[in-house]
């Protein structure tokens, strides 16, 4: 059965370490950089507890994200669901549960690839998908190294524990030192799982594990960036980065002891580098992306058409052809869930299930992080100056001198002033705020930087065919029958 979302909000009063503006917060569920947000998690967790999406969410009493999907109809179905949870924070919550639930499937699906000559994970890996799946736990991860010097591997930087690594084994276990940046939504976890997604070179030995933790485990700490969401005034004011700021957290070790058997890959630079790329894990967290990047399109857009209305604009031909733009964004941005699921392929011959089209899949990366910044400047133009001048908070609204003030002189045809100005604080929020920034800057590096991700796909796409089509034109025709012409 999965948790209610106040079950889910319980279990993150365990004590964790997390840090904001040098104070140790003592309960994320409390605390104003973060209560809110939390509290739009739990609102997830009950959409599947008990609600009219329960169904379209799980199947037998587990999230379907967690499932390893057969067939297309089952992808579809996991997109379903993806779809409901992103449509509930208007895609601006990205790293939601359902997120490496899909990773931790597709470990699941391939853990073969987690026995090797240093380690054998495979059960392991198993164990961990099961006690996520049957816990409905929210799980975190933290794959990314510090930016400290990027022209030399982790073994090579000034200090030899900047990047996570093994400083001691034990009969039980092992103790790791070092750190892990851009942990998204990490404080909102139940585990973190730590690891390597970018490949590490063959020196790197130390720091070429894989392992799983819950959150509270001791020397475990989390140093929260700025948070939106103590920033905002009100939810009138600030109506997205109040409530759906799902924070990034730096993971720091404090020699952590690992159980042996939360340990998924262990010196080995291969397993932790292809257990991302070698299972279905990376593309199902593109499924999940891109799926609630779809959603956070439509909502963009759906902004976009509310405030050309308001602004009497609509009708006017570059008007309508601005939003014909964004429509047909949006349909690109759909297109590249359906195809990908159609173009499904199996996973070690069938017995790892289905996985969406790698090829699209990785393509959708590439889309998404260029069109992002296009869409936000359109509805901008759209928007013009009134994104500029609203009033510092509702209370303008509110006081009794110059409340009529704002009433007459901000407001639109058939739009009182707080119709627009409610409708432009939401705007603003989406496209011109911190915390707008910050999603556009999440947005462009989402699936890592374009080097990667565009040199990637070179690898990854079938380049031989399109080889071919040009070469079969290229045979068919020679130097002899230009004489001929």
């Amino acid at each position: 059965m999965t948790r209610s979302g106040q079950e889910y909000i319980e279990s993150l009063r365990d004590g964790r370490e997390v840090w904001i503006d040098g104070e140790r917060v003592k309960d994320v569920t409390a605390h104003p950089a973060f209560r809110n947000t939390a509290a739009s998690i739990a609102g997830l967790y009950d959409l599947a507890h008990d609600s009219a999406h329960s169904a379209e969410l799980t199947h037998e009493g587990v999230h379907r994200a967690y499932l390893i999907p057969r067939s297309h109809q089952d992808l579809v179905a996991r997109r379903t669901a993806y779809k409901v949870w992103a449509e509930a924070s208007y895609g601006f919550l990205g790293r939601t549960p359902d997120y490496m639930a899909g990773g931790a499937a597709g470990f699941a699906a391939a853990p073969q690839l987690f026995t090797t000559d240093t380690f054998d994970g495979a059960a392991n890996v198993l164990a961990y998908h099961r006690r996520l799946a049957q816990g409905d736990l929210y799980p975190a991860f933290t794959i990314t190294n510090p930016q400290t010097d990027r022209t030399r591997s982790a073994s090579e930087q000034e200090e030899d524990d900047l990047v996570v690594r093994v400083v001691a084994e034990k009969d039980g276990g092992i103790v790791v030192r070092g750190a892990k940046m851009i942990g998204t939504a990490a404080v909102f976890g139940n585990e973190v799982i730590v690891g390597t997604i970018e490949p590490l070179a063959p020196q790197d030995i130390d720091h070429a594990l894989t392992f799983s933790l819950p959150i509270d485990t001791p020397g475990l700490k989390f140093i929260s960036r700025t948070s939106y969401e103590a920033g905002a005034r009100s939810v009138f004011d600030n109506p997205l980065s109040s409530r759906f700021d799902e924070n990034d957290a730096l993971l720091i070790c404090e020699d952590v002891f690992v159980p042996w058997e939360n340990v998924l890959t262990y010196r080995n630079v291969d397993a932790g580098f292809g257990m991302w790329w070698k299972t279905p894990a990376y593309v199902n967290f593109v499924h999940q992306a891109a799926t609630r990047f779809w959603t956070k399109l439509e909502f963009l857009t759906g902004i976009a058409i509310l405030i050309t209305r308001a602004n009497n604009t609509f009708d006017l031909p570059p008007v309508t052809q601005a939003i014909g733009r964004l429509m047909g964004k949006v349909a690109q941005a759909k297109a590249f869930v359906l195809a990908a699921e159609v173009c499904c392929e199996e996973v070690d011959g069938g017995r790892g299930g289905v996985m969406p089209g790698k090829d699209i899949s990785y393509a959708q990366r590439i889309m998404a992080g260029e069109l992002y910044p296009q869409a936000l400047q359109e509805i901008r133009t759209l928007a013009g100056g009134g994104l500029i001048q609203l009033p510092a908070s509702a209370q303008d609204l509110l006081h009794p001198e110059i409340g009529p003030l704002v009433a007459k002189y901000i407001r639109s045809p058939g739009h009182s002033a707080e119709e627009r100005i409610k409708l432009l604080k939401l705007a603003w929020d989406a496209l011109g705020s911190e915390f707008a920034g910050r999603h556009e800057q999440y947005e462009r590096f989402y699936h890592g930087a374009p080097h990667v991700y565009l040199t990637q796909q070179a690898w990854e796409g079938d380049t031989d065919a399109c080889v071919r089509l040009a070469r079969h034109c290229l045979d068919g025709y020679s130097l002899g029958r230009a004489a001929r012409a």
